[in-house]
């Protein structure tokens, strides 16, 4: 009779075990597996929506605009300040949007006389400061002798 009860008891348990496997294989199949899969496809969708203009960030950092796509070979040419590359569509990363664009084109050149002007204040005013501290310490050393 024991030995009844133990193989009872025995097969719930691999019921049990079964499930956990399961619910340990669908919460797997959620948190790694579909977010994977639904990233790939948004990739896929900017890669078919790629077009003669747009301004690409490419996989190892270039900034780039396209110039072609060959959808038959599935490789995009950049021009990138006049030099002309060809890559696979896959090694674009992101594609910048038109207004993003231009205001990182025109940012470099509106904050250099900023960057000119904030440097020469902070200049003037240690070479204020640092003669009258040499001076101080000169005589400090003066009279310690």
């Amino acid at each position: 009779m024991n030995t009844l009860f133990l193989a009872a008891a025995g097969g719930s348990s691999s019921y049990m075990m079964i499930i956990i496997f399961i619910v340990l294989i669908a919460f797997m199949y959620f948190t790694m597996i579909k977010p994977q899969k639904k990233q790939q496809q948004k990739k896929m969708e900017m890669m078919n929506q790629l077009k003669k203009g747009d301004n690409v960030i490419l996989i190892d950092g270039l900034h780039a605009k396209i110039d072609s796509v060959d959808a038959k070979d599935k490789t995009v040419v950049v021009d990138a300040d006049g030099i002309y590359l060809t890559f696979s569509r896959m090694a674009v990363q992101q594609i910048l949007p038109a207004a993003k664009a231009e205001v990182a084109e025109a940012k470099p050149a509106e904050s250099e006389p900023a960057k000119e002007e904030k440097p020469a204040e902070p200049a003037d005013k240690p070479d204020e400061v640092t003669p009258k501290s040499d001076n101080s310490t000169s005589d400090d050393n003066s009279t310690e002798e």
